[in-house]
């Protein structure tokens, strides 16, 4: 298995958020993340990344199957989607009025919800 380094980023995003795939075989798809894998510097978002599994019979399972089922994607083939504008951006912070730090798009500066 892959052995992240200490020094790993933390992920700018969320688990709901709807980002973009920029390169690879799924480019310009969008989707959900579904969930976040920040040790491994990876998001799974829905549809994206879907893979065959082959599952073998068992004694529960007495017919085998295949299984399709989404693998995780590197943070950073994916970018967050600014619903204004709907073109992929980055994740930037600000303080609100009671020093809470919320993250904002950088391109419209709105509060990302």
């Amino acid at each position: 298995m892959f052995q992240a380094s200490k020094s790993t980023p933390k992920l700018k995003l969320k688990v709901g958020d709807k980002v973009i795939v920029l390169s690879g075989k799924y480019k310009n798809k969008t989707g959900k993340i579904l969930r976040a894998h920040p040790q491994l510097g990876k998001v799974t978002v829905e549809g994206i990344n879907i893979v065959k599994k082959h599952i073998k019979p068992t004694k529960e399972n007495k017919i085998g199957s295949i299984k399709e089922i989404t693998k995780p994607i590197d943070v950073s083939k994916v970018a967050i989607v600014d619903p204004k504008t709907k073109k992929a951006t980055r994740v930037a912070y600000k303080f609100d009025k009671d020093g809470k730090k919320i993250r904002i798009y950088s391109s419209s500066k709105e509060e990302i919800k």
